[in-house]
């Protein structure tokens, strides 16, 4: 996942329709001025890259995909859900990635965007604290807490055109409560539930909800598994003797729902957990 920069203001030169021609005096002093810009220019140049370089180098600072996943969604699954759409269309995004964002943001062949449900997420290790690699710790804050905060800025002006957006936040149960051995995620969660808390107060009087949607035990193909690093065992560990966690289905039916009720209805916080789960660290299994 790499960091991209930005070298113009707003993508673009400021340069005026037309020049007016130069008083007595001011070419030379324009020329001047490019010429002491044209030195400073590889100074500054050079000490971005040598503070690059620093941080690649610093210790934990190597940037890190979530083990398990392939470092962009399988398209075949993505392209397949498509299929099943009216007017569909698939794109494989790096939600971390602001560059990779901001180029799928721009103006595209929709009439207009009317929901971003900020669905990217996921658990790595299950360390406590006091051994938790901070490697981990960035990787889910990149892709719980920054991919939310990117996608959302990145069509925020597109879903308030629309008159009637709406921002769906999938956060998690928690980003609302701790258990042990859940530091990391647990803190990255709570980043979530808070860029949803905040940015309704921001949009209030403006034709956008922001509905955020807090699951609990929901057992997919690979998130526990991703969470112990391929570990199918531990993984498999997670949901024994429970008889029915949530399903992805039901998480995707909770979204829908939400996102449909009429548009002065907003659904702030909507937290949906298994029967057999009365809170992350009660849950009942069968001997």
């Amino acid at each position: 996942m790499a960091r991209a920069t930005c070298t113009l203001v707003h993508g673009r030169h400021h340069d005026a329709p037309s020049a007016p021609v130069p008083r007595r005096g001011e070419h030379h002093d324009r020329r001047h001025r490019r010429h002491r810009e044209h030195r400073r220019r590889p100074y500054r140049r050079r000490h971005r890259n040598e503070q690059r370089h620093r941080r690649r180098d610093r210790p934990g600072a190597v940037r890190r995909r979530l083990p398990g996943r392939a470092h962009r969604p399988p398209q075949d699954r993505i392209e397949a859900l498509a299929a099943e759409l009216p007017h569909a269309e698939a794109y494989a995004l790096d939600v971390t990635d602001r560059a990779a964002v901001d180029a799928f943001a721009r103006p595209r062949p929709l009439p207009s965007v009317d929901v971003l449900v900020n669905n990217a997420g996921g658990a790595v290790g299950a360390e406590p604290v006091a051994t938790g690699d901070p490697a981990d710790w960035r990787t889910m804050y990149e892709v719980n807490v920054l991919g939310v905060l990117h996608m959302t800025q990145a069509l925020l002006p597109a879903l308030t055109a629309s008159g009637d957006g709406t921002v769906v936040v999938l956060s998690s149960t928690a980003g609302h409560g701790t258990y042990e051995g859940g530091g990391g995620y647990v803190a990255a969660k709570h980043g979530a539930h808070v860029i949803a808390e905040t940015l309704r107060l921001e949009l209030c009087g403006e034709p956008v909800r922001v509905i955020e949607v807090a699951p609990g035990m929901v057992k997919t193909e690979e998130f526990a598994t991703t969470r112990f690093r391929g570990d199918a065992e531990k993984a498999a560990k997670v949901y024994q003797g429970v008889d029915a966690p949530l399903t992805a289905q039901d998480v995707a039916d909770t979204v829908a729902w939400a996102v449909t009720r009429p548009p002065h209805v907003n659904i702030d916080l909507l937290v949906v957990r298994p029967r057999a789960q009365a809170s992350n660290t009660k849950v009942h299994r069968n001997s």
